[in-house]
């Protein structure tokens, strides 16, 4: 109760780890779709009309999310001290680079290689 009064009388959140990483997954997932769709479809924008690049895009966002929930089960299963623990900073800091290196990352590695696959497959 002392923790909740004192958020409350001074703005500041309690810590809670989970919550966190929860958070930057949830936002993670957005970001990485959002560029996955755009990058994807940007790159394939000229080549012949084909279901292939949307049946990629389904099955890339799809693959993300055993990624995601990986990262999520391991802080969701901190016990509600551990949660408030500051010596887990540098495990939080270390998973949140990772995560956000592989949102913003991965869509621009797997259109290369999706691209370089059309052209070996065409022939262009």
């Amino acid at each position: 109760m002392v923790e909740v009064t004192r958020w409350v009388r001074t703005g500041e959140r309690p810590l809670d780890w989970r919550k966190r990483m929860s958070d930057n997954i949830a936002y993670a997932l957005l970001v990485y779709t959002g560029l996955q769709i755009f990058v994807t479809l940007g790159a394939l924008k000229g080549h012949k009309s084909s279901i292939l690049p949307y049946f990629a895009l389904v099955i890339l966002v799809a693959a993300i999310i055993p990624a995601c929930r990986r990262f999520e089960r391991r802080w969701n299963r901190l016990s509600t001290e551990q949660a408030a623990d500051p010596a887990y900073g540098a495990a939080y800091r270390r998973d949140r680079l990772w995560l956000w290196a592989i949102a913003i990352g991965l869509p621009f590695v797997l259109t290369a290689i999706f691209m370089g696959l059309t052209r070996f497959v065409t022939g262009e």
